[in-house]
């Protein structure tokens, strides 16, 4: 659409701050590849090693496969007619795809803003790499998930997390008050976004600055362990957690643990507070063959490049998924439930995949030995408008594998 196009671009196709609406469709379609244009971040690092290229099919192979996926059809749900994947992948605004099977990269594409060097938001993944780290910890015994938020952050004071247990804060099951609906002006998420945000604060602004003065006024609501409610605050409650049992931060952590020992090809960034604590909760960018990595450390149970980076028991615990009978209110997602801020599908391929808004995934199938990666732009935030289009199509995508 010309998006920041010339020097300077016409002043209708400007994108800037801090106006603070580069998230507004149709803008979104360049913001997401351009995220710390607007935003400080703070990096991950892949390190200085050479990156451990992705496999690839035959590049014959490679063509007609692609050909073949893209003419592959599918019923999407209560739908009447029949869509192929291609037709797919534009209703559903994609900006990047990527398809691992039995470890090799059967199918890629760039659309929109993103190239493949180029790096996109992954919202509502990054909770997944921070549940991951958590998971990790668990299984190494540096972090006790029994314990308490107030045994390891004092500072929480009266919060609603402070008698939380820290595994309730990782499935999402505590009992705050939080209410994260983006088409409602008035909701929580944009008073936390409030807070959170780096630039100086207006005047007359007494609230919170940063996301933990934010986590340490929560109040309560319901009971904790009693249902999954998803909501972002739990993210960055566990990003807090992690930082103070290991002394780092969770980018410093996620390029140690992940991005430097997967052999990852690019940095990525995750964006900050004003002081300068990351966005645990949906702030990294990265490269959609790096998280096409990630994906095959979970599809592997921590195994990548004939290493071993954490311990199998992290995918495990993942897979077995949390209590479906606390899962509620995503009827695209019937059956299924939410763990280490991973989303557990519970169907005959043992699917699980990280989420996030705007249609970012990590669809990771264990029985079709396949990986997807998508990148988008949705025009609305909530996945429910792209999953009767999406989960339908990868289903088909893993039988179609699994027969070839």
């Amino acid at each position: 659409m010309g998006w920041m196009e010339g020097f300077p671009p016409p002043p209708d196709k400007l994108i800037t701050q801090p106006d603070s609406n580069f998230f507004s469709f149709p803008k979104l379609r360049w913001s997401v590849c351009h995220l710390r244009e607007f935003l400080p971040t703070e990096e991950i690092s892949r390190g200085t090693g050479a990156p451990v290229p992705l496999e690839y099919l035959p590049p014959a192979e490679f063509a007609d496969m692609r050909q073949a996926i893209d003419a592959l059809t599918f019923m999407p749900m209560n739908g009447e007619e029949e869509m192929t994947w291609e037709e797919s992948l534009y209703a559903n605004y994609t900006d990047g795809m990527l398809v691992i099977h039995e470890g090799r990269v059967v199918y890629e594409r760039y659309f929109g803003c993103l190239e493949e060097d180029g790096k996109h938001a992954a919202m509502s993944m990054t909770k997944s790499v921070t549940g991951l780290l958590g998971e990790i910890l668990v299984a190494e015994g540096l972090l006790d998930d029994t314990l308490l938020v107030r045994d390891i952050i004092p500072e929480i004071g009266d919060s609603a997390f402070a008698t939380a247990t820290v595994r309730e804060v990782m499935d999402m099951t505590t009992g705050v008050q939080y209410s994260e609906d983006y088409s409602d002006p008035n909701a929580d998420i944009w008073l936390y976004s409030a807070a959170a945000s780096p630039l100086p604060k207006p005047e007359g602004y007494d609230g919170p600055n940063g996301y933990w003065e934010y986590l340490q006024q929560v109040k309560p609501e319901g009971e904790h362990g009693a249902a999954f409610h998803y909501k972002t605050i739990n993210s960055d409650m566990l990003g807090w957690i992690i930082s103070r049992v290991t002394g780092k931060a969770v980018t410093e952590l996620a390029s140690e643990r992940l991005w430097r020992p997967m052999g990852a090809e690019q940095d990525a960034y995750q964006t900050v507070d004003a002081k300068g604590v990351p966005f645990a909760g949906g702030g990294i960018s990265a490269g959609l063959r790096d998280l096409g990595r990630l994906g095959l450390l979970m599809l592997n149970e921590g195994e990548i490049n004939g290493a071993r980076l954490f311990p199998a028991e992290v995918v495990q615990k993942i897979r077995e998924g949390g209590d479906p009978s606390k899962f509620g209110g995503f009827p695209t997602i019937p059956g299924g439930s939410y763990t280490s801020q991973w989303w557990v599908f519970h169907n005959d391929h043992g699917a699980f995949a990280a989420r996030g808004v705007h249609g970012q995934t990590i669809y990771v199938d264990p029985t079709a030995e396949m990986v997807l990666v998508r990148f988008a732009s949705f025009p609305q935030a909530q996945n429910g408008y792209i999953d009767p289009t999406s989960l339908p199509a990868y289903q088909a995508l893993a039988e179609y594998l699994m027969s070839k």
